[in-house]
């Protein structure tokens, strides 16, 4: 998320306002519409961007996926590494705050992917979680997570993502990866 815009000392009066009225649009937008405000402006910054995800599988052989409130259908938690933060380090927070899901151990990266459908030269880590390497904690639905839950192989929801449905089928089937998400 964008950062309240700050005030310079010696800013004209009228600039300021005009700052703090365009942000209080800002943030009256819908959240999808923001986020994709928020992206296209950090995508000046950052011409190369990179998101972890992770498969989290649970004793019973299902894989746990989510549904955020701001873009459509099921897929792995996960999210983008900031500067400053490590792809570790990343996940370790984003499954925390997405999913209530505490890491144990270290997970091993499964494969890296090609995201250029969502923005050119955005790329993904994704990493696979077994019982023992994690445990689960309280977790509500959130301004960004409308819901979560584990589901089998056999009865993923009609709305999980294509390209999570092709990550599932290379970690569990052996097919080879491919370079795109």
């Amino acid at each position: 998320m964008l950062p309240a815009p700050l005030y310079h000392p010696r800013m004209s009066q009228a600039k300021e306002n005009l700052l703090r009225a365009a942000w209080k649009l800002f943030n009256r937008l819908p959240l999808n519409t923001r986020r994709r405000i928020e992206q296209r402006i950090l995508r000046l910054s950052r011409p190369m961007t990179l998101g972890v995800r992770a498969a989290v599988f649970d004793e019973q052989g299902r894989v746990l996926l989510l549904r955020h409130t701001y873009k459509p259908g099921w897929m792995f938690p996960g999210g983008g590494v900031e500067k400053g933060e490590t792809a570790l380090q990343a996940l370790t927070h984003e499954l925390r705050d997405e999913a209530g899901i505490r890491l144990l151990a270290r997970p091993r990266p499964f494969g890296i992917y090609a995201n250029h459908a969502i923005f050119p030269n955005d790329h993904v880590l994704l990493y696979v979680l077994h019982p023992g390497e994690y445990e689960r904690q309280p977790w509500q639905p959130n301004h960004e997570i409308a819901e979560i839950g584990f589901f089998g192989l056999d009865a993923l929801p009609d709305a999980t993502t294509p390209g999570t449905r092709r990550r599932l089928r290379e970690i569990l089937d052996g097919i080879p990866p491919t370079d795109e998400w």
